[in-house]
This record gives C-alpha cells, structure tokens and sequence, in this order.
C-alpha cells in the first residue's frame, strides 16, 4: 500500500510538472538562460556539512535543471561553475570542485547525448587541470552534433579579464588592418567575446539571495531580465524554474524604448 501511495504521488508531481511546462510553451520561452548557481557553501553550512558536500549536492541540481530546460525548448543554459577569482577559496575546495566536471558529465553524459544535449564551455582553459579539462572536452566531442538544448558551462570565467582580451585583439586587428576601427559597433565587438556563438541571455537567474552579478557576462547581460530568489542552490527545484519563466514572461522588454 504504501508503494502504491508513493507511485501515486510521483505521477502526480510528473502529471503537474507537464501540465505547467505547456502552459508555460503558449506564451515565448527565453532562448538563453544563464545562473548564477549561489550558496552551495552556505546549504552545507546549515546542515553541518563540508561546503564541498554542498557543491556535490549542487550538481545534482545542475542536471534536473539541464533536463527540465530542455523540455521548455530553451536554446542555451549557461551555467557560472566557477569564476576567474574562485582560485582565491581554500585548496581543497577548489581541488574539488575542479573534479566535479568528470563525475557529472562521466554519470550524465549518456543522457546528456540521449536528450540531444550538446554542451560548450567559456573560460580560460589553460589554467584548469588537465583532468577538468579533458573531461569537458571529452563532452563536448560527444555532443557537437546534438541540435538540442546548449548546456554552456562558464568555468575559470570573469567578464572583465573577457572584455580586456576583446579590446586587445581589436586593437590588433585594427593595427594588422583586418579590422577597420571606424566600423567597429556592438555586434563586431560581441564577436571577440568568449559568448560570440550565443545569443546575448534573455534571462539571469541568481540563488541565495545575493544581488549581485559577480563579474559574470558584464557586456552580455546589458538587457537582461534578472531574478533573484533566496534560495540556496542545492534546494533550486523545478519549480523555481518555471517560476523564473513565468515571471519573465510578465515583464515588457523595452531594449530602451518605447511599447
């Protein structure tokens, strides 16, 4: 009895979850969501925990989130796994989380591939292990041919050290004579970007209630939606989701002018 009550339960949540999803799909979707995946720390922290049992337990979300996106018909999720100043954290943290990309995508990737998941990354891959690095390159080359859903990861990431190394290969361009610098505009500059291949995010999403963008995509999330919310990563469900969606799907985007 007590099985059945609880199967009974299960399909109900997957019954309610499909039913929100396509309400959500009658009105438009954002094509490229980004997160700030916030308070992970501080969920282990509460619970007496290692912080890094925190980042364990945030990985977990990482693929419900992935999952669920794709079911929304977004484009592209791009994921803050870890800033160009996280280095600055305690070693055995930071030696943690950078073998957190081999057990997720070494459990998820088959699934990632069934679903038709391709993944990408942003960031400066010369400082990352050769561990962290092989893995998400080992994805990458098992999904570049999904058409799906894009699960970007932005690993040894910062957005002003990005815009510097923009403005230096303008500069170069414009000295080598490849680049005329009376035709540079927004869309020539974007394309020296790290994020050229993606449409700018419709939509940031941070956890934990810090509101702040952290150096995270300064130059892209220009005409952003935020929403922030005071949950804690790991607790970020499928139904905060959907809750970002539908307030977004609420708000007038004006790109400065007038509707």
């Amino acid at each position: 009895m007590f099985n059945k009550f609880r199967l009974g339960k299960k399909q109900e949540h997957s019954s309610t979850l499909r039913d929100k999803i396509e309400e959500l799909k009658k009105q438009p979707i954002p094509e490229h969501v980004a997160i700030i995946m916030d308070g992970n720390g501080r969920w282990a922290k509460k619970r007496a925990l290692p912080r890094v049992a925190g980042h364990h337990e945030g990985m977990k979300v990482v693929r419900k989130t992935t999952m669920l996106a794709n079911k929304l018909g977004i484009k592209a999720l791009t994921l803050y796994a870890f800033s160009t100043e996280n280095w600055k954290r305690p070693k055995n943290e930071v030696e943690y989380i950078m073998r957190l990309p081999e057990e997720f995508l070494g459990t998820f990737l088959p699934e990632l591939v069934e679903n038709n998941v391709q993944v990408k990354m942003i960031g400066y891959k010369n400082q990352l292990p050769v561990h962290t690095l092989h893995a998400i390159e080992k994805a990458i080359e098992e999904t570049k041919d999904n058409n799906g859903l894009v699960l970007n990861f932005a690993l040894n990431y910062g957005s002003r050290a990005e815009i510097i190394d923009a403005v230096k290969q303008v500069l170069n361009d414009s000295k080598n004579g490849i680049l005329n610098e009376t035709d540079l505009n927004e869309d020539i500059f974007s394309s020296y970007l790290m994020t050229s291949e993606f449409k700018d995010p419709d939509l940031l999403i941070r956890t934990s209630g810090e509101i702040r963008l952290s150096n995270f995509m300064l130059w892209q999330l220009a005409y952003s939606e935020f929403w922030f919310t005071d949950v804690l990563w790991p607790d970020f469900s499928e139904n905060h989701l959907l809750e970002a969606i539908e307030v977004f799907q609420k708000r007038q985007r004006r790109f400065g002018g007038i509707l």
